[in-house]
């Protein structure tokens, strides 16, 4: 296995490479972005870049897969926490919000330009997003089945509804706005939960 070398501060090359291009991609767009660009902000050659990430591409598809990646570990540990349904519910509504806002240019970035993506890893980053989507749902429907919420809308609309809001962010939200992460985190959790309320 490969080294992965670092700069002076320690940093590690692939990490470079993905800050450089997840700043490039959400000031130009991903399409206006090119590999040499990336390479001369990471302070690397193209070989390194080619060496980590066999592509452009490839950078566009980590740039969220990261993302997604840290949201299915805090819902497994919310999921799987021994507390009520509602409490594990709410924890994991109100932590994708937070998440995403930490990482606003990732979505934003990642919505805006999911289409340059070739069908195949299309896909791939589908499976994961809908693996999380499952999770969250399989929540939903523990308290729906347990009558702690109501059954009268369909989890997948639930679901649907608490996303819709969560994918909509990067539109709107701006750090240094009048709601702090965790207070529209708390806001939006709590629609979602008066939503299922019995």
């Amino acid at each position: 296995m490969a080294r992965t070398t670092t700069d002076g501060g320690g940093t590690p090359v692939p990490q470079r490479l993905l800050a450089a291009a997840t700043r490039l991609f959400a000031e130009r767009g991903y399409d206006r972005t090119s590999v040499q660009e990336i390479v001369e902000a990471a302070g690397v050659t193209k070989g390194a870049l080619y060496h980590y990430f066999g592509s452009k591409e490839d950078l566009l598809q980590e740039v969220y897969a990261r993302v997604l990646r840290l949201q299915q570990e805090r819902l497994d540990a919310f999921a799987d926490a021994d507390e009520p349904v509602e409490q594990r519910l709410r924890a994991a509504a109100a932590d994708v919000v937070v998440t995403t806002i930490d990482n606003l240019d990732d979505a934003s970035i990642f919505f805006r330009s999911m289409h340059h993506l070739s069908p195949e890893k299309n896909k791939q980053v589908r499976a994961e997003r809908r693996r999380y989507h499952e999770r969250f749902r399989a929540l939903v429907e523990e308290g729906q089945r347990s009558g702690v919420f109501s059954t009268a809308t369909p989890s997948d609309l639930v679901v649907d509804y608490h996303f819709g809001s969560v994918h909509h962010l990067s539109t709107w939200y701006r750090p240094g706005g009048p709601l702090a992460p965790q207070e529209v985190a708390d806001h939006l959790a709590d629609l979602l939960l008066r939503a299922l309320r019995p």
